[in-house]
C-alpha cells in the first residue's frame, strides 16, 4: 500500500525519474510549452513552480542571494542556458503573479498506446489565451482603511398640516 506516499514514481528508479523531469523542465522553459503525459505533466508542475519561485526571488534580493538560488536551480534542471533563460526572461514575465505559473491542458488520448495526453504551458508566456481579457487589478488579503468623504447634507423641510383651523 502507498498510503501517504505523494512522489508518483513514473514507473522509473529514482536517478531516471530526476534527470526526465529535468530535461522536461529545460524544454519546458525554452520553449514555453510541451506536450507530455497528464501523470508527467503533474510530476513536472511540482518540478518547475518552485524553481520560478526562487527565479522570481533574484530581483527582489541582494547579490549573494541571488548567486545562491541560480546554483540552487542549476543543481536541478543541469542546463545552464535553461538558468539564464529562466532568470531572465521567465523571471520579469512571472514578476507580478503569486503563484501558478504553469497550465495543464488535456489533450485528448494518444493513438499508439491510448494514454491520457497534455499540454503544459507557462501561463504568462500564452498571448492567444490571454488576449480578450483585461488585466486584473491586483488584490490583497487584508482589508484598506477608505477615506470617507464629507457629502453635502441636503435638509429637508416637513411640512405641517396648518388645514386644522
Amino acid at each position: 500500500m502507498r498510503h501517504g506516499k505523494k512522489v508518483n514514481h513514473l514507473g522509473r528508479k529514482t536517478a531516471h525519474r530526476k534527470a526526465m523531469l529535468a530535461n522536461m523542465a529545460c524544454s519546458l522553459i525554452e520553449h514555453k510549452r510541451i506536450n507530455t503525459t497528464v501523470a508527467k505533466a503533474k510530476a513536472l508542475k511540482q518540478f518547475v513552480e518552485p524553481l520560478i519561485t526562487k527565479s522570481k526571488a533574484e530581483n527582489n534580493q541582494s547579490v549573494e542571494k541571488g548567486t545562491h538560488n541560480r546554483r540552487i536551480v542549476f543543481r536541478y534542471l543541469r542546463d545552464k542556458y535553461a538558468v539564464t533563460e529562466l532568470f531572465s526572461e521567465v523571471a520579469d514575465k512571472v514578476g507580478e503573479r503569486a503563484g501558478g505559473y504553469t497550465r495543464i491542458i488535456k489533450l485528448g488520448n494518444r493513438l499508439g498506446d491510448n494514454a491520457d495526453m497534455a499540454m503544459i504551458e507557462l501561463v504568462d508566456f500564452n498571448e492567444i489565451y490571454n488576449a480578450g481579457k483585461p488585466k486584473k487589478k491586483k488584490t490583497t488579503r487584508r482589508g484598506r482603511s477608505k477615506k470617507v468623504e464629507d457629502a453635502p447634507v441636503v435638509a429637508t423641510e416637513t411640512k405641517t398640516d396648518d388645514s386644522e383651523e
